[in-house]
């Protein structure tokens, strides 16, 4: 048992990939590769978005939260992992531990309410046109996302302070990385109180997300099936029929890692498969669906890469 003074002292040992060392340098490489494909793909949106005033409407100041949050989960996540296939080194520091794991649940949380405000801001755009740019100006577009940064925040320091004054029994985490679930298998006391938020915040988000992403497709379908204009038609449902399929990937993949945690029939390395998943697959999705996709957005990548080649 290692006491309240000398917790955060204390090193981890986080879950070995036990690669063979002959498979070490091509996985560094897998992974660093990775990495750098979805930072060029988020930080080139970020980019286009703020240097183009054409592409400051809501749609586009609302996706900009989502590369933002994409690269900050991929950056805590591989910048851990590679540095221990490289140096094969598993250890974290609990500071460290509760940190990547804080960034975790951030970028999780995150991802629900950002995808909630942009399902919330097409149906204003498809249901309510010529009440779109009353409703979302920028001041209540500035309410939106600070709402949603604040909420979000707010929930993960309330969840995360919870397991401050815990005693610490285990130093071997039984996952790749640190989150909530695999930090309170270390506690020596009962841990049902977290648990119980645990479950009540996962439910919090879910329910509102789900919610509200219901409430505004039906909508949206009704709206298009009613439509005229086909053209219109098959265009919304197109962008719409895309952030379903994210937003329900993101439901699975998000889901089937908390609550295997809880459930000892579910193989441990199918949890970390999922769990992994979460930090690659959006990162990458989402730039390609909501960047460059969207046709605004990939007319102005275009125009300043023939600038540059021009100038070459």
């Amino acid at each position: 048992m290692y006491p309240n003074g000398s917790v955060f002292p204390l090193v981890l040992t986080l879950q070995s990939l036990e690669l063979p060392q002959m498979s070490i340098y091509p996985a560094f490489i897998f992974g660093l590769t990775t990495y750098l494909f979805i930072l060029f793909c988020n930080l080139t949106i970020v980019i286009t978005i703020c240097l183009n005033r054409s592409l400051h409407k809501p749609m586009y100041i609302l996706l900009l939260n989502m590369p933002i949050n994409d690269t900050m989960a991929a950056t805590n996540f591989f910048s851990q992992l590679l540095y221990s296939i490289w140096s094969q080194d598993t250890s974290i520091s609990y500071p460290a531990c509760l940190l990547q794991g804080f960034i975790v649940h951030l970028y999780g949380g995150a991802s629900y309410v950002i995808l909630t405000a942009m399902a919330y801001d097409r149906y204003i755009a498809i249901c309510c046109p010529l009440r779109y740019g009353a409703i979302m100006n920028s001041n209540n577009l500035i309410k939106i996302i600070t709402g949603m940064w604040v909420f979000n925040f707010t929930v993960i320091t309330v969840l995360f302070s919870l397991l401050l004054p815990y005693k610490i029994c285990r130093t071997h985490m039984t996952d790749l990385f640190c989150y909530n679930p695999s930090i309170m298998k270390l506690m020596c006391e009962d841990t049902t109180v977290n648990n119980i938020i645990g479950l009540i915040s996962l439910v919090l988000y879910h329910c509102i997300a789900l919610s509200v992403v219901a409430f505004t497709y039906i909508h949206i379908l009704i709206t298009c099936v009613t439509n005229k204009q086909s053209d219109a038609k098959m265009k919304a449902l197109q962008t719409c029929g895309t952030h379903l399929v994210v937003f329900l990937f993101l439901e699975f993949n998000t889901l089937f890692p908390l609550v295997a945690h809880r459930s000892e029939s579910v193989p441990a390395y199918l949890r970390r498969v999922f769990s992994i998943t979460v930090f690659v697959f959006p990162p990458i999705i989402n730039p390609l669906v909501y960047g460059f996709k969207t046709k605004e957005i990939r007319q102005k990548m275009l125009t300043c890469f023939k600038r540059k080649m021009t100038s070459l």
